[in-house]
């Protein structure tokens, strides 16, 4: 069995990531999206939150699992016994940034080979950093995240809008 690892910090998880993930469930016995903690990194949700939130967002993919690292993907990758990296490209921009991280990993792990998995055309423009700005405008991001993504991101960006428990 095959087994694959999408990284990323996935603050938050979209609709364009969980697109890569079903066309990775469908190609690998076995997938493993694993949220990078970079403390260098400026998130909005703690790992903790964004594990979960991956969790219930690939609950319906039976070949998923969700964890979390600190370190590099590449060792987590080796670790588990993975040989293909899962790289999401939106476009051109993503795609020049994507090969160059994908050289670094193939000097770093040469028996792991990367691959390029397009999101569905109408999500190449989701990323997480333009689903946090919209939401911090008070725009509606369901269609572009899970339903739980987008309350929790209601919910941090703008608790006056919380909904009475």
């Amino acid at each position: 069995m095959t087994i694959a690892v999408y990284a990323g910090s996935f603050d938050p998880i979209t609709s364009g990531h969980l697109s890569v993930i079903r066309q990775a469930a469908r190609l690998f016995g076995h997938v493993v999206v694993i949220v990078a903690v970079n403390p260098a990194k400026n998130t909005l949700l703690t790992p903790d939150e964004r594990v979960a939130l991956v969790r219930d967002a690939v609950a319906m993919h039976p070949n998923v699992t969700v964890a979390r690292t600190d370190g590099l993907i590449v060792d987590y990758a080796r670790a588990i016994g993975a040989s293909v990296l899962l790289r999401g490209v939106r476009g051109a921009t993503d795609a020049q940034f994507e090969t160059e991280l994908a050289q670094n990993n193939r000097a770093l792990a040469p028996e792991i080979s990367t691959l390029f998995l397009p999101a569905e055309a109408h999500l190449a423009e989701v990323s997480s950093s333009a689903l946090k700005s919209r939401a911090a405008n008070g725009e509606d991001v369901s269609s572009f995240c899970p339903p739980a993504v987008a309350a929790m991101l209601r919910e941090r960006l703008h608790p006056s809008l919380r909904s009475p428990t």
